[in-house]
């Protein structure tokens, strides 16, 4: 079945948003098609998209800095990180303006 890239584009953005959740902690393809309840070669697909256009980084190593044989984490690009981190503080800013302007 054929899925259109309007839909990939709004799985990936559920991806992103999944990553962006975890605070720059890194996640397995696993995890993470768990979490968008998509197929695991799906999400490493969508994921490879993502790293070609710097949005993920992909961690091929352990926290022991040993090589992984078949796995591997993605987390956030740190530019990604601080366009959603920067996002993110323009609309609590916005609420907080519109709440201000209902009280008074």
């Amino acid at each position: 079945m054929k899925i259109s890239d309007k839909k990939k584009d709004k799985i990936s953005e559920q991806i992103l948003a999944f990553l962006y959740s975890l605070s720059m902690r890194p996640a397995f393809t696993s995890h993470i098609a768990r979490e968008v309840a998509r197929d695991e070669e799906f999400v490493k697909d969508l994921l490879t998209e993502l790293k070609k256009k710097n949005l993920v980084a992909e961690i091929r190593k352990n926290p022991k800095g040993e090589q992984y044989l078949k796995r591997s984490r993605w987390k956030l690009s740190d530019a990604a990180y601080r366009a959603y981190k920067s996002a993110g503080n323009q609309e609590n800013k916005l609420e907080t303006d519109e709440a201000y302007i209902k009280t008074n």
